[in-house]
């Protein structure tokens, strides 16, 4: 049986927490350069994984090694970085073609992404947390994945409506900045932490 009350209060909770998070950035990025239907696929499988985990481990994750995993986002968000950057300029009809954009591909970059960046995240401890406390793992896990997918859908949304109004040489350097920061950052984070 499924507690709308609990489901509720862990969407909001887990919602407003994933917000100003990296998962929102990762998404705008995402969402525009690819399908935002392939991308969510990818997104939201990644995080019902996540959720699976959380749930069925307990506040056992927050035992993870914290450090290797911010120096393993670290390093994939630089990685993503030096793509951005490296990459010889599109013309954005192209970019915007479905055709040029595989199912698996786009929807494989945004699960793996997601995937390691989210794994041991506050998010994620979150919701082990608050299956442990609620103890129903059911409601616990609809109101995480829920937010969380909504999170998501609010960062590729976001990026195709910021293509229609900018051009895409600007977007991507802008992105490649940011995920450069973003890899700085979880790298000093894991060796300062």
């Amino acid at each position: 049986m499924i507690s709308f009350t609990v489901t509720a209060v862990v969407f909001g909770v887990v919602f407003l927490a994933e917000l100003p998070d990296k998962t929102a950035l990762a998404g705008l990025v995402l969402g525009t350069r690819y399908r935002a239907s392939y991308v969510f696929a990818g997104v939201a499988a990644a995080f019902a994984v996540h959720v699976a985990l959380a749930v069925a481990a307990g506040s056992v994750l927050t035992l993870l090694p914290h450090q290797l995993v911010q120096a393993l986002t670290g390093v994939l968000f630089l990685g993503g970085a030096a793509v951005l950057l490296m990459k010889k300029d599109e013309d954005e009809t192209e970019v915007r073609k479905p055709e040029n954009q595989s199912f698996w591909k786009v929807s494989g970059a945004g699960f793996m992404l997601i995937l390691v960046a989210e794994f041991g995240d506050l998010t994620q401890i979150m919701t082990a947390n608050l299956a442990a406390r609620y103890d129903d793992p059911l409601s616990v896990g609809i109101g995480a994945v829920l937010a969380l997918w909504s999170v998501a859908a609010i960062g590729i949304v976001g990026g195709k409506a910021l293509m229609r109004r900018v051009p895409l040489k600007l977007i991507t350097k802008v992105a490649a900045l940011l995920m450069l920061g973003l890899g700085l950052w979880s790298l000093w984070e894991a060796i300062a932490g």
